[in-house]
């Protein structure tokens, strides 16, 4: 228990420095060039499986008479899709601009849906758990068709035309972002005890996450690695993932003021799938902003270990007080 317990405390930390390490194990050893290109497409298959088993696993404690549908739900999809739109048309209308891959980096930190983790913070703090899974599933549902709809357009490719561009990459989203809640909705339907015993071990999502957060920082790491963009635009990157995740917190929360919940529309604007963004950056980016997901992983964690210090803190001065 005692391990167990210092894997959760330090998973953060231990994920990226393994993965960092493994990537230079990795090139270390003398492969051919074949095992190189197995292992890429290994990775390929991989990765997408372990986000899907990751939200599936989510999915599949949700019960949907628990979900409803909340104004600030409106504000923030709003807000998220409009903003990731308006650069990416940004880009589409200056697609030489100096300012590219740091616009994709800031695309990236705003599209990206919530964490799967998100409820598990939120309702420490005492926010709502069912709102913010509504929201985890709507964000979802956006970026699965706002991702095919814009990327061709930001990222033309020269051997096809944009419907297939769109189509090829609906092919890889759809089943990655959709289908999880699909079968865990058919599971909750057809398979009512297998969903409870996925419900009664939720230790597999933080597993599956750990290796996932791992896997992606090796990618990470290689995209990086392999760059030939300057230092100052990667610096510029770890910036404006620190950027947009402030923004995204302080807006998330200003809104849900509004509606007498801070601490769910915070948590659902700020916390992010940042496994889902690391992916994203190398498949549909420019491979090298998928540092942005890598360093809105340690901010956002940095914010919410604080704010469960600050609440647990209050918590106390409260039961002491009565």
């Amino acid at each position: 228990m005692k391990l167990l317990g210092f894997l959760r405390e330090w998973a953060l930390i231990l994920a990226i420095l393994f993965g960092i390490l493994a990537y230079f194990i990795y090139i270390s050893i003398p492969f051919s060039e074949a095992v190189h290109s197995i292992t890429a497409d290994i990775v390929g298959v991989v990765q997408p499986l372990f986000i899907f088993a990751m939200l599936y696993l989510t999915f599949c404690r949700v019960n949907p008479r628990d979900l409803r549908l909340r104004g600030w739900h409106l504000w923030l999809l709003l807000i998220q899709s409009g903003l990731f739109t308006g650069i990416g048309c940004i880009l589409i209308a200056l697609p030489h601009s100096q300012m590219r891959i740091v616009l994709e980096g800031a695309m990236l930190c705003l599209i990206c849906p919530t964490a799967t983790a998100g409820a598990v913070v939120t309702g420490k703090l005492g926010g709502s758990v069912s709102d913010i899974t509504s929201y985890t599933i709507l964000i979802n549902i956006v970026v699965a068709l706002l991702i095919p709809a814009l990327m061709p357009f930001v990222h033309p490719n020269p051997d096809m035309n944009v419907w297939q561009a769109a189509f090829r990459i609906l092919a890889k989203v759809f089943p990655l972002l959709l289908l999880p809640l699909i079968c865990a909705m058919l599971t909750r339907r057809y398979l009512p005890n297998w969903s409870s015993k996925i419900a009664a071990h939720p230790d597999i999502s933080f597993y599956l996450w750990a290796i996932s957060l791992s896997l992606a920082i090796t990618m990470t790491t290689r995209s990086i690695w392999h760059s030939e963009v300057d230092m100052v635009t990667q610096l510029c990157l770890v910036a404006v993932s620190f950027v947009c995740c402030c923004i995204q917190f302080a807006l998330g929360k200003w809104i849900g003021s509004h509606y007498g919940d801070n601490i769910t529309p915070g948590q659902s604007f700020g916390q992010k799938n940042t496994v889902l963004a690391i992916w994203m950056g190398y498949t549909f980016f420019t491979p090298v902003t998928a540092l942005v997901g890598g360093f809105y992983s340690i901010w956002h964690n940095v914010y919410n270990s604080w704010q469960l210090h600050r609440h647990a803190h209050e918590k106390s001065l409260s039961d002491d007080t009565h």
